[in-house]
């Protein structure tokens, strides 16, 4: 099976999206990605698609996809297709996993997180703290076909080659290097509680909704050779990539869901627009209109034109 006959023909032009998860409203650090990824798509005179990342059931909140489809709205951020949820598309994962699992590519795993960690530490392995464990390749046998990938309680981990260097350009930051064997190790495609990983998902979801252009934030370009390499595995088209600076807490964290990030304020235009121009500031657009009278759509506008000035 080869999933590129399933793909859209090849995008013409410029197609970007904005991939959150509904686990709560949208915060200025998101506000940062949104706004981002929707200036480079305008730049370039293309599309700007809205994904729901909420593959992760548990973690979602009832209602915060809504809230932030009102947020981005009030933004003046208007995406230019139907919105996807990822919890709509489990069909298209697997069809990606049979694809890997006919080229020999997957092994169950049922180390957990503490076992890792172990077999780390008695190799004489320090994790940093923040950092990924790297897999040790416990549970790593000879390359298979699995007769059954509906199996519980085991996780889906994909085999790398030996030496695997993935090398890719930056927009922003210029040439990336990464080993995946020795910075990430086999990484897991499907959990042990039968959900897809977002490594998986999202490299589908790219490659199907034919999106060209990847804008985000810097927290998420150590995924970037990962997703790469299943891209190569799965006969996708490789994608361009772009990294936002991170907006950062007092504490100097990641500013997130989970550290309690206040929801940006968008209960009329002018809190709104407050938001965009802080959003605007992170992203070192300067010269941009502050006027009273000025619409989010006037702002908008402005903006666009400041971003192309600043990634001519």
């Amino acid at each position: 099976m080869n999933l590129a006959q399933n793909l859209p023909p090849p995008a013409r032009g410029y197609r970007g999206r904005f991939a959150p998860s509904p686990t709560g409203p949208l915060h200025a650090g998101s506000l940062v990605a949104a706004l981002g990824s929707w200036l480079d798509a305008k730049k370039n005179g293309g599309q700007w698609l809205l994904r729901i990342e909420d593959l992760d059931g548990p973690r979602c909140i009832p209602g915060a996809d809504q809230e932030i489809m009102r947020q981005l709205l009030a933004c003046g951020l208007v995406w230019d297709e139907d919105v996807t949820w990822q919890s709509q598309r489990q069909a298209s994962y697997l069809k990606a996993l049979e694809v890997l699992n006919q080229a020999k590519c997957l092994y169950p795993c049922g180390c957990s997180r503490q076992t890792i960690a172990k077999t780390l530490a008695a190799k004489g392995i320090a994790t940093p703290r923040n950092q990924e464990l790297v897999y040790p390749g416990t549970c790593r046998p000879n390359q298979t076909t699995l007769n059954d990938l509906s199996q519980q309680g085991v996780a889906l981990r994909l085999a790398l080659p030996g030496d695997l260097q993935i090398e890719f350009a930056d927009q922003a930051l210029g040439i990336q290097h990464e080993n995946l064997v020795s910075g990430v190790g086999d990484f897991v495609l499907r959990r042990n509680d039968g959900l897809f990983t977002y490594q998986l998902a999202v490299v589908v979801d790219d490659a199907q909704q034919g999106i060209t252009n990847v804008v985000r934030g810097a927290d998420l370009l150590s995924n970037t050779a990962r997703q790469i390499h299943l891209q190569q595995l799965l006969n996708y088209p490789q994608l361009d990539y772009l990294h936002l600076p991170l907006v950062l807490d007092a504490h100097g964290e990641k500013l997130s869901k989970q550290t309690l990030a206040m929801p940006i304020q968008t209960h009329n235009a002018q809190s709104a627009l407050q938001a965009l121009q802080q959003a605007a500031q992170h992203l070192g657009l300067q010269n941009l209109p502050s006027r009273s009278s000025l619409s989010i759509a006037e702002w908008l506008l402005a903006a666009t034109q400041a971003w192309k000035n600043q990634t001519a």
